[in-house]
């Protein structure tokens, strides 16, 4: 018999919670949010005047922050939208189903406050934190490495500091530019659209783009994510963003190891490390030059360990270029761009912890 349409119901008696599986991970996820968020809650409570309108809670800010990771919402307004209808996201925010949606301009009138009091962090050493009380991070043996980020820049924005060049050719707002033969330097030109960015090419043989470098600081026992570090793009920022990281990495084991690439394989490089008692474990770059890594670190079977176990930090790069949908930034500058990254190292790592919690030993 022919099944017949009939008018949708209100609903009624009804909560999100009801309507997400109870087996769905994310349930897992918010298990950990939650008593982070609770730990920070006084340290939010002083970020706020006592007088005067109430603000969205800063909670709700940080965890919509985590689903537009965690789901590839590509801006605020497209998560404000979704977030009007659905029930999963209403649940993790803890609203009801009739509570309207964030404005957009909620994101970025409330940022400038999170980033002056470096929520994202906070939120970081928290979560981290809470993942030594489970017993899932190393005190030896860590990982560095960095990748090249697309900027939300145009080439053609990438013009003369002097602003001495011929305009585009052609008619419309975005018209057709001819660069060929033109020789453009970092020295003496400059996006329009974001002036932090560095033209870069990570390669050989790779076109160059206007790029933003991340690097990341891994530990070795569970691939967790202890530090990242945004910065402009330049041919010693990896070495030099592995170093600052790696002393401000409080608590670090006194026979601590690092591993790296051979990108890292030059002797200011493994000279710095020394110098905080970190044994360098980079690959040995022995192209065209002599390594600065000899057998006094290769003998060792920790080496080889090091060697096997630093590639774990490439799943936390795809993750956040994929998942995350940072291959090509959102934001303009450093500084926007570094409270993004931390919040994706963040998604990752809740990720990650809740795929190890519910792996059986």
């Amino acid at each position: 018999m022919r099944g017949r349409t009939t008018r949708q119901a209100a609903f009624t008696a009804i909560t999100p919670d009801q309507k997400v599986p109870k087996n769905h991970p994310i349930r897992r996820i918010k298990a950990l949010v939650e008593p982070v968020l609770r730990e920070l809650s006084p340290g939010f409570e002083a970020m706020y005047a006592v007088i005067g309108r109430p603000s969205i809670p800063p909670e709700h800010l940080l965890k919509a922050t985590l689903l537009m990771t965690l789901y590839s919402v590509r801006s605020e307004r497209q998560f404000c939208e979704r977030l009007e209808y659905d029930l999963l996201f209403k649940w993790f925010l803890d609203l009801n189903l009739d509570d309207p949606a964030f404005d957009p301009s909620t994101f970025s009138k409330n940022r400038g406050r999170l980033m002056e009091h470096d929520v994202a962090a906070r939120f970081m050493q928290a979560v981290l934190a809470e993942a030594g009380r489970r017993r899932l991070l190393s005190e030896e043996h860590f990982t560095v490495d960095g990748t090249l980020l697309e900027a939300w820049a145009s080439l053609k924005s990438f013009r003369p500091k002097d602003d001495q060049e011929d305009p585009p050719t052609g008619t419309g707002r975005n018209a057709e530019r001819d660069f060929h033969g033109e020789r453009r330097k970092n020295d003496s030109h400059a996006s329009t659209t974001d002036a932090e960015a560095r033209l870069y090419k990570k390669g050989r043989g790779q076109a160059a783009k206007l790029s933003y470098l991340a690097h990341v600081l891994m530990e070795n026992r569970s691939g967790l994510l202890l530090d990242i570090l945004v910065t402009q793009a330049t041919g010693t920022a990896e070495r030099e963003g592995a170093i600052t990281m790696l002393k401000r990495r409080r608590g670090i084991h006194r026979r601590a190891t690092v591993g790296a690439d051979k990108a890292y394989d030059t002797k200011e490089f493994v000279r710095q490390c020394r110098e905080l008692d970190v044994t360098p474990h980079v690959a040995r770059n022995i192209t065209n030059r002599t390594s600065a890594i000899d057998g006094r670190v290769t003998r060792h079977d920790g080496y080889a360990v090091s060697q096997r176990k630093r590639k774990l930090v490439e799943e936390g790069f795809g993750w956040m270029k994929t998942v995350g949908a940072s291959r090509k930034l959102r934001y303009l500058g450093v500084r926007k761009n570094q409270f993004w990254m931390t919040m994706e190292a963040v998604a990752y790592n809740l990720v990650r912890m809740a795929s190890l919690q519910a792996s059986p030993p």
